[in-house]
């Protein structure tokens, strides 16, 4: 791949958005397919210039910012947005992270014990990243007919901002984006290149929903509070959690917030099961 694969991509995307979809009128006399580079680049905020300079691949640098912009502007879908983001990263020759220095993948044995007596309490363990690696069964009967446990590995911010399902699992879904966005925000530095590269990657393939929270004022993120969650057999429920940090890794309990709940998650977790590793 080169940076006239960006640039190719990056035309084709603009050629079959419509100034209709984009809220522009449609001139008589249009000889472009499409979106003419000016309209695209005054909508993304960016010079005509230099959206002409990454079309012809003259410019392989663009930031997580400028490709959020643009994939903004195209209405991209998030698999558009991933091959964006994929095409800038081998256009401008930047390594892919080698997965021995990522962060915690393995539970540690006092973890895992800790699981095991937690049990039927739906809980979860999570390294820095939001990345999950271990979890009771009912965490996995509770998280996995959402998608929460998809993804390799599943993570907590991957899927509130890129999965069109977490909107419908979270009826307080900005207030759960503030909390992911807050609590990758508490463990970030700018000296890791794990962190930086999922916020990059999130910047690219979440958009605007992810970049404006990134770029406000930052707040602590909640160790304690009531979550409503809508499960597809259990219905909504409403879950009262509480966070135990232990160095590297966190753990999430959830505790039922009131008798409904209550009598659902017994209906869901008591059947007997495994602490269910995901990784490591």
């Amino acid at each position: 791949m080169s940076g006239s694969d960006l640039g190719a991509f990056l035309r084709a995307r603009r050629e079959a958005v419509t100034p209709d979809q984009v809220g522009l009128p449609t001139g008589p006399r249009r000889r472009t397919p499409g979106l003419r580079r000016a309209e695209l680049a005054t909508i993304s905020g960016i010079s005509a210039e230099y959206l002409t300079r990454l079309e012809q691949g003259r410019d392989r640098h663009p930031s997580p910012q400028v490709l959020a912009a643009l994939a903004d502007a195209l209405r991209l879908p998030l698999d558009d947005r991933v091959q964006l983001r994929n095409l800038a990263k081998a256009a401008s020759g930047a390594d892919v992270l080698c997965p021995g220095g990522a962060p915690e993948e393995r539970v540690r044995p006092t973890i895992r014990a800790l699981l095991d007596r937690l049990h039927p309490a739906p809980a979860v363990v999570l390294n820095r990243l939001g990345d999950t690696l271990a979890c009771t069964p009912g965490y996995e009967r509770l998280a996995a007919p959402i998608g929460l446990l998809d993804g390799e590995p599943p993570n907590q911010a991957r899927f509130v901002f890129t999965d069109e399902r977490a909107r419908t699992a979270y009826p307080d879904w900005d207030r759960v984006a503030d909390e992911r966005v807050a609590a990758l925000r508490a463990e970030s530095s700018p000296d890791d290149p794990h962190m930086n590269h999922l916020i990059e990657e999130l910047t690219v393939t979440a958009g605007a929903p992810f970049a404006e929270r990134l770029h406000a004022a930052p707040v602590t993120p909640r160790r304690t509070g009531v979550e409503r969650l809508v499960h597809p057999e259990a219905g909504e429920l409403r879950l009262a959690y509480e966070t135990l940090d232990a160095q590297t890794q966190t753990v999430v309990v959830y505790l039922p917030a009131d008798d409904a709940t209550s009598a659902a998650l017994d209906n869901l977790t008591r059947a007997p099961g495994a602490v269910h590793t995901i990784r490591g």
